[in-house]
């Protein structure tokens, strides 16, 4: 690969990460006029279909075995984004809940340690500890307790983990845009499935509201995924790892600009903890981009 499509690619995973941190506003912005699953399920389907209509030569000769694969990851990636939605929709501050949803990245090699047996790299076992005393001052800076919205982000974070483990195992048999397509409609059937049990539908959404669901399944959905995939085939796996740690920050950035939102001392301790056990956890891979450099 040259240099120049290598920067190419490195530039527009960048860009997935601030329109990724720029999905938590559209979204947050969006649950003030309609129910989070509700939310949710239908972003997932309208998401869902954009991509089905734009890869949909990459669905012939499907097998059926692939596909419950498939709708396998996109039921544990729901059940993730029900976590985070509902984290969302009760956060206080969506800078701290980007980071602690960040977690996601350390416990993958762990949950890999535990449910099938591969043995994580020694930098794992050194990034944990600081992630958990990370998580330890963001519960104090709420008086020895995390708030509701932290709990679902850290529940997030582990199910995304274990989403993320079941998606390794299977992107090798169908393509990254079937795979995607299909794990969107899923969630968006599951979300909608539980919606009405629990939740008011609304007979009628403002068009503000409307304006930002659209935001949230076209760009912050849609088109991340697009490019995000595009990205990622221009690059080295450890490039895009590294870039991609990059959303907790712009989120918390987006955030503080948009919601002014402010980070306590303990908040700011704890997220800078949590960064630096994020980048401990990516070590090798950030020793193999500066390499390339």
């Amino acid at each position: 690969m040259n240099h120049s499509s290598q920067l190419r690619a490195e530039l527009i995973l960048v860009l997935v990460t601030i329109i990724a941190a720029f999905g938590w506003i559209f979204s947050k912005e969006a649950l003030a006029g309609m129910p989070p699953l509700f939310f949710m399920g239908v972003r997932f389907l309208v998401a869902g279909f954009v991509l089905l209509l734009v890869g949909v030569r990459y669905f012939h000769h499907l097998k059926w075995r692939d596909i419950k694969g498939a709708i396998l990851m996109g039921a544990v990636f729901g059940l993730a984004m029900m976590a985070w939605i509902k984290g969302l929709d009760e956060a206080t501050n969506l800078g701290v809940g980007a980071f602690i949803n960040s977690l996601g990245v350390i416990l993958v090699p762990v949950l890999a340690r535990f449910l099938f047996a591969e043995r994580p790299s020694k930098n794992i076992w050194v990034a944990l500890p600081v992630a958990v005393v990370g998580l330890g001052f963001l519960a104090l800076s709420n008086g020895i307790a995390l708030e509701w919205g932290q709990v679902y982000f850290f529940i997030a974070a582990l199910l995304f983990a274990l989403q993320f483990n079941l998606l390794t195992r299977m992107s090798s048999r169908l393509p990254v845009l079937v795979l995607t397509t299909i794990q969107l409609l899923t969630a968006g059937v599951l979300h909608l499935s539980v919606s009405p049990l629990i939740e008011t539908i609304p007979h009628a959404i403002s068009t503000p509201i409307l304006g930002w669901f659209l935001a949230s399944a076209l760009i912050a959905t849609s088109l991340r995924f697009l490019l995000q995939t595009y990205g990622q085939s221009l690059t080295p796996a450890s490039h895009a790892a590294v870039i991609m740690n990059l959303e907790p920050v712009w989120t918390a950035l987006a955030a503080a600009i948009w919601f002014g939102e402010q980070m306590s001392t303990m908040q700011m301790i704890g997220c800078s903890l949590i960064f630096v056990a994020m980048l401990v956890s990516k070590w090798s891979h950030i020793q193999a981009f500066v390499r390339r450099r």
